[in-house]
């Protein structure tokens, strides 16, 4: 049994710089993936919260990628793909086209009081600078990214704001 979230984080980060790579080199690279790691984290630790959710998780398993749509070449996929989370890979491209959601997600992450801010280990998701969106422009675009986000943006207004989810 898994006790922890990296193999849901590492496969789903890499299913999203995968099905929306960076352009621009090996820094291009890097900065993508470290914004999807960084969505992706939020994500799985708001869908996942307890010890439990995560043990229940390493024996059920996640599902993999095959309802997302888009479908990143890689002949050697099988293997990790069984570990992307479809739920966490749709809130980290809801988390990454838009700024609404992402700050509360971190704020949740980190107890959502006063003081939560926005640590320093989020920031290129929560304030990314010209570089970090030229890297991941694919990744970022709210167009492109729309059918993977939209498959359960309620769900995260819903975790995120459940009174929320309820008027909507």
């Amino acid at each position: 049994m898994h006790t922890d979230l990296s193999p849901v984080i590492a496969a789903t980060a890499q299913w999203l710089t995968r099905a929306y790579p960076a352009s621009g080199g090996a820094l291009a690279e890097a900065l993508c993936e470290v914004q999807a790691r960084q969505a992706v984290t939020v994500a799985a630790r708001l869908r996942y919260p307890s010890p439990m959710d995560v043990a229940l998780l390493g024996v059920a398993h996640p599902g993999g990628s095959a309802r997302l749509g888009v479908t990143p070449t890689d002949p050697d996929a099988d293997a990790w793909r069984t570990w992307v989370d479809e739920v966490v890979a749709s809130w980290a491209a809801c988390l990454l086209t838009d700024q609404a959601p992402a700050e509360p997600a971190v704020a949740a992450l980190a107890g959502g009081g006063p003081s939560a801010g926005a640590p320093a280990e989020f920031r290129r998701l929560l304030a990314p600078d010209d570089a970090d969106r030229r890297a991941a422009a694919l990744l970022r675009h709210p167009d492109l990214v729309a059918p993977v986000a939209s498959l359960h943006h309620a769900g995260l207004t819903a975790r995120l704001d459940p009174g929320q989810a309820l008027v909507a």
